[in-house]
């Protein structure tokens, strides 16, 4: 290790980080478009009560809580391949399952994680919302649908912005496991960079810099987001 900080080194490999930027953000877009839809149809079946669904996403929630997501990552990433290697040999479908690009992985991973969390999330949400208040619809002629769709999601939705926003910037963070996956994130990036030189601490202070820069700009974004939406808000809590 060098005396002292490598500042030119400190420069570069900051820019080295920012270039993970893009498959950080495509990482996480991706797993929010998936687990948004799907983690609120799942809490409205916590919330309703359908048997079969409720229990479903009962267990779910429990069982990716329940565990660390780099074993999470560690057993998608070694699994997967051995089991669509045993279905490819079984139907005799000649495709290599070990050159599949590990961003495949991640998005299982970081999508499946942040559906289980954002369940929670829009569970207690929906929770808020008076019930009253779809009954009240349902009275006027409006259908389920129609009065989720106008009335309660909005409300709904208020209420879960700020937990979207700390969930984002938690997927963002978690992102960071993907080095383990050899996906080519910010995380990774610096590391290849630190190890010509070891200047591993440079590394450790772009990375720090480069995520900090990145969840304050999105916290930043979801906070205009509340603001506008802040105008329902006086309707919304019972």
């Amino acid at each position: 290790m060098s005396d002292g900080l490598n500042y030119k080194f400190l420069v570069d490999t900051f820019f080295i980080a920012l270039s993970g930027v893009p498959i950080t953000l495509f990482i996480t877009l991706v797993a929010l478009l998936f687990a948004l839809p799907l983690g609120f149809l799942l809490a409205l079946t916590r919330i309703n009560r359908i048997p079969v669904l409720h229990r479903f996403a009962q267990v779910y929630v429990s069982f990716v809580r329940g565990t660390p997501i780099i074993i999470q990552i560690f057993i998608v990433y070694s699994s997967v391949p051995l089991l669509l290697s045993s279905l490819f040999t079984k139907f005799n479908i000649g495709m290599n399952v070990y050159d599949v690009n590990p961003i495949w992985y991640a998005f299982i991973v970081f999508s499946f994680n942040t559906t289980a969390v954002l369940i929670e999330v829009f569970r207690s949400a929906l929770s808020t919302v008076n019930k009253g208040q779809l009954e009240a619809a349902q009275s006027v002629g409006l259908t389920d649908v129609q009065a989720y769709r106008r009335i309660l999601i909005p409300q709904a939705l208020v209420v879960a912005m700020p937990n979207i926003c700390t969930a984002t910037v938690n997927l963002i963070k978690a992102t960071s496991l993907g080095y383990a996956m050899s996906l080519q994130e910010i995380t990774l990036k610096s590391k290849v960079a630190a190890n010509v030189g070891y200047n591993y601490v440079e590394a450790y202070i772009d990375i720090f810099l480069v995520y900090l820069l990145l969840c304050s700009a999105v916290e930043y974004a979801f906070k205009l987001y509340e603001r506008r939406l802040s105008k329902y808000k006086p309707s919304v809590v019972n």
